[in-house]
């Protein structure tokens, strides 16, 4: 009763701006956010020759009941799943495919491999997106792929790519929602290089030849992803934000914004208006990184609120693409992927909350003191009332009473795992 009273008395709150609380939630139900697989498993996957974690990528941390298996990956999904509001998505990597004991190689690897996740995606109503793996290979040791200086080493990571687009299409034929197929390398130098022209030629006339090959764009969508640094390639990644933002914006492609993968003072939010005037969608991997793209679980900050807003008043709910990109070793898997997307879904019922248009009035008009008054005044009034109300509408729940299925999750599934 008492989070129903609280409801009614948020919504007279925010009824008095034009806010309409009803159709929020309504609204809000329908956006799908992408859980990335790889937060229950550290980035290990099922490949039979197992490789240790590379490409300038790191997970910290040794929390008991890390999923080793395929079933038990997705037994660990399904529990987030059944915290978070909402209907959503899960994002896989090619290093997750199940070849039933035999040694696939990255560049043969067919939707066949996936079948396991399309039957129970499809059992749950869920989409699938998908990337192709390339890290954590004999062929990525050097930390060059796609703009390796080696013809057969490019053309393996080629196969490999369109190999992955072709899974990403059987996935959107198969669920009924198309697949946001994702590239992201780690190509790059530690020192200086003495020249960044030719590697990113060679990067450009691979991304070339992976996107001639015709997949079903109703039910694959490509998406390019950028990097600033990683650990090995500190001083120069080929695949900067620059690039890739003109090679998307050139081949119709969808440029992927990594939260964690811009200088420390950059802000991602401030980014997606002026990408969105150029290009009909863009697509986001949340992440929260300390110091770098250190990949922390998504919280509710500041700059997480502020991607929300940015994307709820440009009216790009149905033109951005979230997914998310954190794995946290030192926590419960399980719960970090439950924190990050309700504070993700939180981000946006905030800012959809807030008379924006209104908010515009008000800059276009000149009026910047009742503008900052206003937006300051907005960051106290009554959203958790209405937060909890939706959870406890979508039969999740509500508040940190979460936490306590996890707890009996880790106690019962999680503790017993060898």
């Amino acid at each position: 009763m008492a989070t129903k009273d609280n409801f009614e008395r948020a919504k007279k709150e925010y009824e008095k701006w034009g806010v309409n609380v009803e159709e929020v939630l309504n609204k809000l139900k329908s956006i799908p956010i992408s859980l990335h697989c790889w937060q229950g498993d550290d980035v290990t996957g099922f490949e039979v020759n197992q490789q240790a974690l590379s490409g300038g990528i790191e997970v910290t941390g040794n929390y008991p009941g890390k999923a080793t298996t395929p079933e038990e990956l997705r037994r660990d999904l399904e529990k987030a799943l059944s915290l978070i509001p909402g209907k959503h998505r899960v994002n896989l990597h090619a290093i997750y495919g199940e070849t039933n004991g035999d040694a696939v190689e990255r560049d043969e690897l067919k939707p066949e491999h996936f079948k396991n996740w399309v039957n129970w995606a499809k059992e749950r109503g869920l989409g699938l997106d998908f990337n192709p793996t390339l890290f954590s290979h004999p062929k990525a040791a050097d930390g060059l792929t796609l703009a390796h200086p080696d013809k057969s080493i490019r053309d393996f990571w080629i196969r490999h790519c369109i190999a992955s687009r072709k899974i990403g299409e059987y996935f959107g034929k198969e669920l009924g929602t198309p697949a946001l197929t994702n590239i992201w390398l780690p190509d790059g130098y530690k020192d200086m290089p003495s020249d960044r022209l030719t590697p990113r030629k060679r990067l450009k006339e691979s991304l070339d030849e992976i996107f001639a090959v015709e997949v079903d764009d109703r039910y694959n969508v490509d998406a390019v992803e950028s990097k600033l640094f990683g650990i090995g390639s500190e001083a120069y990644v080929v695949g900067s934000h620059e690039f890739y933002m003109g090679y998307a914006l050139k081949n119709n492609k969808i440029c992927l914004l990594d939260t964690g993968h811009y200088h420390p003072t950059e802000m991602v939010s401030d980014k997606i208006s002026s990408m969105l005037l150029f290009s009909d969608k863009v697509a986001l991997h949340v992440s929260r990184p300390v110091r770098w793209d250190s990949d922390h679980v998504v919280i509710l900050d500041d700059e997480l609120k502020e991607i929300g807003l940015e994307i709820v008043r440009n009216e790009a709910l149905d033109k951005v693409r979230i997914g998310l990109d954190f794995f946290d070793a030192s926590i419960n898997r399980v719960a970090a992927w439950t924190i990050g997307t309700r504070n993700m879904i939180k981000a946006l019922l905030y800012a959809m909350l807030t008379p924006t248009d209104y908010l515009k009035q008000l800059q276009e008009e000149g009026d910047f003191t009742k503008r900052l008054a206003l937006m300051e005044e907005f960051k106290t009034y009554p959203f958790g009332a209405v937060w909890d109300h939706y959870c406890e509408e979508m039969g999740v729940p509500v508040r940190e009473a979460w936490l306590e299925d996890v707890k009996k999750y880790e106690q019962e599934i999680l503790l017993n795992r060898p």
